[in-house]
């Protein structure tokens, strides 16, 4: 990767002049001129600096070192390892709190690492082979044999979905096939798209939020995102806590995050 070219193509596309970075980064116009234009180069520190300047992404800053000929500065771990121990029992406490409501927990590119029991009523009668650890949760929604048959407003929440596959070309352009044409709705409740799911117990209208670990320095955990699902009315509202009334916390079946061994 060309590190000039890359930095300059990271600054261009968060709109920002290279006076504005430069005060980020706590140097001069003129010096982050040199670096762009390939007559500077910088030292291991000033990338780090250049990266958070530039708000990346822990794995875009990893990237950036890598460009400029550096080693990475932001580890990597898996999920199971010792040192996340935290963090898988953090993420455990988040779902169980979220009840009776459902919460699951997604990798990058939206694979499934966890989810509480109430996320087994918006799953019910989806094929199997699209459920369980390391399931991606977008081809879930939106696949004919996955949720797709029971959302009532599918073309609305389908480009709501589509609109985060920015960085998997490949798996939106497969979803994108499955989304029928977008026709105004009157339905939505202006400031939020909500998901229209009928069930076994009735329609529910869920209102989607997404949280991420802010203060993450490791790469995995920096890209981990906590989805929670809430109650759009009453309606909603009531039917989850009948649901939830009725699991077993014992139950393989309806403990989807204690089977994927993280809660």
């Amino acid at each position: 990767m060309d590190f000039p070219r890359a930095l300059r193509d990271r600054r261009t596309l968060r709109r920002l002049s290279q006076l504005e970075l430069a005060l980020r980064a706590g140097t001069t116009q003129r010096h982050l001129s040199f670096i762009e234009s390939g007559r500077s180069v910088p030292g291991r520190n000033m990338v780090v600096r250049l990266a958070e300047g530039l708000e990346l992404p822990l794995r875009e800053r990893n990237e950036l070192l890598v460009a400029a000929g550096y080693a990475p500065a932001y580890p990597e771990s898996s999920l199971d390892d010792p040192a996340l121990a935290p963090v898988r029992t953090a993420i455990g406490h988040i779902l169980r709190g979220h009840l009776p409501y459902p919460a699951l927990v997604v990798d990058r590119d939206g694979g499934l690492v966890a989810a509480n029991e109430a996320f087994g009523l918006i799953t019910e009668d989806a094929d199997p082979d699209l459920l369980g650890a390391g399931a991606n949760v977008y081809r879930l929604a939106l696949h004919p044999r996955g949720l797709a048959p029971r959302i009532g407003n599918l073309a609305e929440w389908a480009r709501h979905i589509l609109t985060r596959l920015g960085h998997l070309p490949e798996l939106r352009d497969e979803l994108a096939r499955h989304v029928p044409a977008l026709e105004p709705s009157a339905g939505q409740l202006g400031f939020a798209v909500p998901l229209h799911l009928r069930t076994s117990l009735g329609e529910l209208r869920l209102l989607t939020t997404v949280t991420t670990f802010a203060t993450a320095v490791d790469v995995t955990l920096a890209e981990l995102k906590l989805e929670a699902f809430l109650p759009a009315d009453a309606t909603t509202a009531g039917i989850l806590r009948a649901f939830a009334g009725g699991t077993s916390e014992t139950d393989p079946g309806t403990a989807p995050g204690r089977a994927l061994g993280v809660v």
